[in-house]
């Protein structure tokens, strides 16, 4: 049998059903396992403790798929978990708010490695782990009964698949992608989605109800949207109602789909604005033009993949929201996140409290904001709750 014996003490954090298993807590490895093998997981006194599927290139050695000694890593467990999947998303979300949602959450969902997002009638897999890359076809035939959609696309192009070992993978799996293009509504809102190349599986289904608090929050106010990407957050200000939005991004295609997304909904195109640029540069250019907002947003991509770059991370998380604490008028509103799953709550709050003290400026916390419920966090896995955002409101 193939099986991996931890070091004594090193089995407590499996026994709190935490999923990952990581080189250093092996002390032997029997059977010669490769890479998305499934293996037995024994404690230093032969007790069995998971199922989990081996990874031998990457730090995090074995990633667990089944607590349950009778229920080893098969196609059946497979097709249960992605059927449960499925089926709470079909429970907590409102398929009216939106035709767009995640479908699967990697380990939250008993899936290490797997993300499946739905938009309308496409499904985006990414499959990031060796057990989901060893699982891949039978994977990509279960999502495509399951959901009934025509096509499913994968996007299996994330830097984690190199920790893996793996090489990258991208393309139709089943069906094609409509010749119209992969489009999605989400809150009365319609968006073109390019689920071929754009980032993480073309959109960020993450932020589906931050994106309409904000649009609440807009009526009447001048808004600067920084890292806009494709413009969901300016979409949501502008028919919540804001005077005009000032959108800023560093990738000329993001804006210019941006842009055919604003004229593809009946919204005010004179009241939005764009600018390709980097976006900790432009914030020193509005600086120096003494520029002000009562509604700034800051959405950034990854700084910080894990804990290893969290102290870069917080140099630029802190210049940024230095910089829009500065151009926020009194009693404005500054909508921030981040996306970095090295960077904790507790750490974001501290670091928006020193931009404000260094941007001498009081700043009061007024919500508090994380991914929706297609994105659920795993109470054993708490590396799940990577997106954490601060509503500020300066004084």
């Amino acid at each position: 049998m193939k099986q991996l014996i931890l070091k004594a003490g090193r089995e407590k954090s499996l026994q709190r059903h935490h999923p990952w298993i990581f080189s250093g807590a092996v002390v032997r490895v029997q059977g010669d396992p490769g890479p998305g093998d499934s293996v037995a997981v024994r404690g230093a006194g032969g007790e069995f403790l998971a199922w989990a599927v081996y990874s031998p290139a990457s730090q995090i050695r074995a990633r667990v798929w089944s607590w349950d000694e009778k229920q080893p890593v098969d196609a059946d467990l497979l097709r249960a978990r992605l059927r449960a999947a499925l089926a709470a998303r079909a429970r907590l979300l409102n398929a009216d708010d939106s035709d767009a949602m995640r479908l699967v959450h990697g380990e939250s969902d008993g899936l290490p490695g797997v993300i499946a997002d739905r938009y309308g009638e496409v499904v985006v897999l990414q499959l990031l782990s060796a057990g989901a890359e060893r699982w891949r076809a039978q994977i990509a035939d279960a999502v495509r009964e399951l959901s009934g959609c025509a096509c499913v696309y994968e996007r299996s192009d994330a830097d984690v698949r190199g920790l893996e070992g793996l090489p990258v993978r991208c393309g139709a799996l089943h069906g094609a992608l409509p010749a119209a293009g992969v489009h999605m509504r989400e809150h009365g809102l319609g968006y073109l989605v390019d689920v071929a190349a754009g980032h993480k599986t073309g959109f960020y289904l993450d932020q589906r109800d931050n994106r309409k608090r904000v649009g609440e929050l807009a009526r009447g106010r001048e808004v600067l949207n920084c890292f806009c990407y494709t413009g969901g957050f300016t979409l949501n200000a502008l028919a919540g109602g804001a005077r005009s939005v000032l959108s800023v991004d560093s990738s000329a295609e993001a804006l210019a789909q941006a842009r055919a997304n604003l004229q593809r909904n009946d919204l005010d195109v004179a009241r939005a604005q764009w600018q390709d640029a980097d976006v900790f540069k432009h914030l020193r250019v509005l600086r120096d033009q003494g520029r002000s907002f009562d509604l700034i947003v800051l959405d950034p991509p990854k700084f910080a993949p894990t804990a290893a770059f969290a102290e870069k991370a917080a140099r630029g998380y802190k210049d940024i929201n230095l910089l829009a604490l500065k151009l926020l008028r009194p009693d404005g509103l500054l909508a921030s996140f981040s996306c970095s799953g090295g960077v904790s709550a507790d750490l974001f709050q501290k670091i928006l409290a020193g931009a404000a003290l260094d941007a001498g400026v009081d700043a009061s916390i007024v919500g508090r904001y994380t991914a929706g419920a297609d994105h659920p966090v795993l109470l054993s896995f708490p590396e799940g709750d990577y997106l954490k955002g601060l509503l500020l409101r300066r004084s």
